[in-house]
């Protein structure tokens, strides 16, 4: 079973993803930066550990990592612009140029 307060979220710069592990399967929400812009391109849950926040908490630690950072967000992945719709909280991070 997913505790959802004990997965561990690792930012891997050098790959450009923040990753996690839950029950031996590997999560991602996956970027690249450009300038001051952190795109993110895709988030990946396998179907056995989905459905229970894992890409709720990888897109919530990216975020807040970019808005430690003051980086602007381009939300290509559908997962990553749906989140942020649905937590306003983050909607000024979305970089509207």
């Amino acid at each position: 079973m997913v505790n959802i307060e004990e997965i561990q979220v690792i930012h891997n710069e050098e790959a450009g993803r923040f990753e996690t592990e839950v029950d031996g399967y590997f999560a991602e929400a996956a970027y690249y930066r450009n300038g001051n812009k952190i795109v993110f391109t895709h988030t990946g849950v396998p179907r056995p550990i989905g459905g229970k926040g894992v890409a709720n908490k990888l897109v919530k630690t990216a975020l807040d990592y970019a808005r430690e950072n003051n980086l602007d967000v381009v939300p290509l992945c559908s997962f990553v612009a749906v989140f942020i719709r649905r937590h306003p909280e983050y909607q000024d991070l979305v970089d509207r140029s």
